[in-house]
């Protein structure tokens, strides 16, 4: 089933930090600690996978507030989204028009903000390499004392006393079998976005190539 809870977290980023390196030398996160009324929250990005056989995808871009919907005008903290095209919630694969690549139909036409940022991430390649570059690719975006929006499913840690995000990548297309499928959803994807001083927003996306790039109204693969 999709996440119980999905959202965005509004704050500013103190700091980052890699996973320690495991045998092999490879790390799996990009750590952000990202302060916000209730305190720190702890961030994980992916930007490997522990599968050996499964890599990161990912695409880096700007876009105007506007284009970033409803996220941009939130006040500091975290914020639930409902699984929507209005709410403000991040989806890689639907798209603007009545129907989308998959063959499913819209219900309804998306806001024009919706549709304009859809376009733009259909139009951006997925760039495909190692954790290295993926970790390349997202750190020049964070910068400390930006103000940051990060998407994906909020969890508690009591007994270390932390809250934070995860799931902070694309969570639809998972394969028939694989642990993640009952995960699949759409309206729910993660994304890391961090405001310049002109006001736009560095974008970061991610995904695992395991993942499907068409799916139904369930997140799960098609085609």
């Amino acid at each position: 089933m999709p996440f119980p809870r999905y959202g965005v977290l509004a704050g500013q980023l103190h700091h980052h930090f890699r996973d320690d390196p495991d045998h092999q030398g490879r790390w799996f996160h990009v750590n952000l600690e990202v302060d916000a009324p209730s305190g720190r929250f702890h961030c994980a990005v992916d930007v490997d996978s522990h599968k050996s056989n499964v890599g990161v995808q990912w695409k880096v871009f700007t876009l105007s507030p506007l284009d970033v919907g409803p996220a941009a005008a939130l006040d500091p903290g975290y914020h639930d989204l409902a699984a929507t095209p209005d709410s403000g919630a991040m989806d890689y694969l639907r798209r603007p028009s009545l129907v989308d690549h998959s063959g499913v139909l819209f219900e309804r036409r998306p806001p024009s903000w919706l549709q304009d940022l859809l376009d733009l991430l259909g139009s951006r390649p997925w760039q495909v390499g190692s954790y290295a570059e993926a970790t390349a690719a997202l750190e020049p975006i964070l910068l400390e004392g930006r103000r940051i929006l990060v998407f994906g499913e909020p969890f508690t840690d009591d007994h270390a006393g932390r809250q934070g995000m995860h799931n902070v990548h694309q969570n639809q297309g998972d394969p028939r079998g694989s642990q993640w499928w009952e995960e699949n959803g759409i309206w729910q994807d993660g994304a890391t976005l961090t405001e310049r001083p002109d006001g736009r927003y560095d974008v970061f996306l991610n995904k695992f190539s395991s993942q499907a790039a068409h799916t139904d109204n369930s997140g799960h693969p098609v085609g």
